[in-house]
């Protein structure tokens, strides 16, 4: 914080020398070089300084640590734990990965620790913005109203993260962290934090502007208003029941029927300029709220660090490391009927084919059966190009298939033509994190009308997501300018059972938002959030341990896996008199 002083050699050399010299008294009032001044904060510039690095955690990575625990993108916590994303690799890497994979989640799992200490660290900087704001003199009223919006905006984010993670977690805001009063941090976790989350968002949406011009990146008033959104819709169902609190659920309505109406954003034209690193794709105006990431020529400097692992093995793109590969289950849910509809209930009786068992040297024909197009914008499969890498050649690219399958992730990975030359590590580059689009608003919306509203109009509203997922210019194409695989999708038609009964349209919302968001680490957060991870993962364990012989044994257990346990150096830490802050979740110990 910004009393604490630090005295290094380079500060007392300083004071030494001066002494020496000095012929008044004047001297013993000047900073000592090598020390932090509070001085420093405290102007227009050191707090919009301040700004900058509460806003620097936003990608997840800590100043010091495992970078992937923080990863923003959630690939870890979010995907490698649902039905999307095996951990990938082999089976000696990263066990404790093997471990959240397989639902054995223990107190010391440095993982769930490191995303902790990532998120706190974040609201450690923002309230470090607000504190010091209060003394700041050479501010205009209206960019102070601002700073305070964007950092409780930045807050009530950290926040909702953890809140996403943990459930029970403590909230800390600059009056609950008194520099002066020793451990005035550490806040029990006993109060819904809820409220509190829901309140830095609406002081954000009332006081921020709704854009920044020249300045992608900053929080608006529609970032705001889509954030308060999604914590309306994460209360919208109990997690462990899977019943509806409809009181929420009108509460989001509210916001995201503005959202819509205000005509501001809008689908992209092609599902893939989401996942593009071309300065015309990233900000879009299918982006409500996306962090940002670059490149930077310092060694190991640039965006996407949280993601390094995550890229496909050996001659793919980075060279390394095999992580985070898509499940069959997945791959399977993109297959669709002859009219172009997705199969919910029986995706999964057969597999979409796969190279499995067959080296990169041998013959392999793809699947021909009718897939939706979104497939090959999510997964990377052999005989599919990669985005512009070239044509996925199966095993070549795979770490170990035999224990991870055939499959690579690509919704993160930038065109070659974008990608890093970042000379220590070439996999950070520009290809920022799409946190919050016009796609959820829409797909959140049809959630909404099948609850409370109209399935007509849900229909509609899913619809919209489909016919850009029609759209063939979108379709992944051959070197010859032909699909490459037989996409056939459609939208549901109004005599479509899908949307004839409240039950019947809840499943096929669930199913398209699965379509639409796999492998950006949102699946096991909504799995939880709609009550449905137990029956659905078990399901899933099911049959892919059959593929998966790791997989043996695995059994997600209700009331316990719905959120992670806190982390135990963490309780420890929290020691106030003698006894702990902190309380762990249920299940754990």
């Amino acid at each position: 914080m910004k009393n604490i002083k630090k005295w290094g050699y380079a500060g007392m050399l300083s004071v030494v020398v001066m002494t020496m010299n000095g012929c008044g008294e004047d001297f013993l009032t000047r900073t000592p070089q090598g020390t932090f001044s509070p001085d420093a904060v405290t102007d227009a510039r050191g707090i919009e300084t301040l700004l900058t690095g509460a806003y620097g955690l936003l990608d997840g990575i800590p100043a010091s640590g495992s970078t992937w625990h923080g990863a923003v993108s959630n690939w870890v916590f979010g995907g490698v734990t649902s039905d999307d994303a095996y951990k990938g690799t082999d089976a000696g890497d990263q066990p404790e990965q093997t471990a959240l994979e397989r639902y054995v989640w223990v107190v010391t799992n440095e993982h769930v620790r490191g995303k902790w200490r990532t998120l706190y660290n974040g609201v450690s900087r923002t309230n470090d913005v607000l504190d010091n704001l209060a003394q700041v003199q050479n501010l205009d009223t209206a960019r102070r109203r601002v700073i305070t919006a964007e950092a409780r905006f930045l807050r009530g984010f950290y926040h909702f993260e953890a809140k996403k993670m943990w459930n029970n977690i403590p909230y800390i805001d600059e009056q609950d962290y008194n520099k002066e009063v020793p451990d005035s941090a550490k806040v029990p976790n006993t109060e819904n934090a809820w409220p509190r989350i829901e309140a830095d968002f609406q002081f954000a949406m009332q006081n921020l502007p709704d854009q920044f011009s020249g300045e992608p990146g900053r929080a608006t008033r529609w970032a705001a208003m889509g954030m308060l959104a999604k914590c309306y819709m994460h209360q919208a169902f109990d997690p462990y029941t899977g019943a509806p609190n409809n009181a929420k659920l009108q509460q989001a309505q509210t916001l995201l029927n503005q959202i819509i109406a205000s005509g501001r954003f809008a689908l992209m034209p092609n599902f893939g300029d989401n996942f593009s690193a071309a300065p015309a794709n990233r900000n879009n105006r299918e982006s409500l709220f996306e962090v940002q990431y670059s490149v930077t020529s310092s060694a190991g400097g640039g965006g996407g660090l949280g993601d390094e692992l995550a890229w496909p093995y050996n001659t793919g793109p980075g060279g390394c490391c095999g992580f985070y590969q898509p499940s069959q289950n997945l791959v399977n849910a993109y297959k669709t009927d002859a009219n172009g509809l997705p199969l919910p209930a029986t995706f999964n009786n057969t597999d979409v084919t796969s190279d499995q068992g067959i080296t990169s040297d041998q013959p392999f024909t793809p699947y021909a059966g009718p897939l939706d197009p979104r497939l090959d914008h999510t997964v990377g499969r052999r005989g599919i190009p990669f985005k512009d890498w070239g044509v996925h050649p199966g095993r070549a690219w795979i770490r170990d298939q035999a224990y991870a399958g055939p499959y690579s992730p690509i919704k993160h990975i930038p065109e070659r033509q974008f990608f890093g030359v970042n000379p220590g590590n070439n996999r950070l580059h520009s290809n920022n994190y799409r946190y919050l689009r016009y796609d959820h608003i829409l797909l959140w919306a049809a959630e909404v009308e099948v609850e409370i509203g109209s399935l007509a109009k849900a229909r509609d509203y899913v619809n919209q997501v489909r016919r850009r997922a029609a759209n063939p210019d979108g379709f992944v194409k051959t070197a010859a300018g032909q699909p490459a695989a037989n996409y056939v999708i459609r939208e549901y038609p109004a005599t479509s059972t899908a949307f004839a009964t409240k039950e019947a349209a809840r499943q096929a919302v669930r199913f398209e938002n699965r379509l639409e968001f796999a492998m950006e680490g949102h699946r096991f957060f909504e799995l939880v959030r709609w009550g449905i991870a137990e029956p659905t993962l078990n399901a899933y364990l099911t049959t892919e341990r059959t593929k998966r012989t790791y997989l043996t044994g695995a059994t997600f257990v209700k009331n316990r896996n719905e959120f992670f346990p806190i982390p135990f150096e963490e309780i420890l830490n929290s020691n106030l008199n003698g006894r702990p802050t902190l309380t762990q979740n249920q299940g754990y110990q």
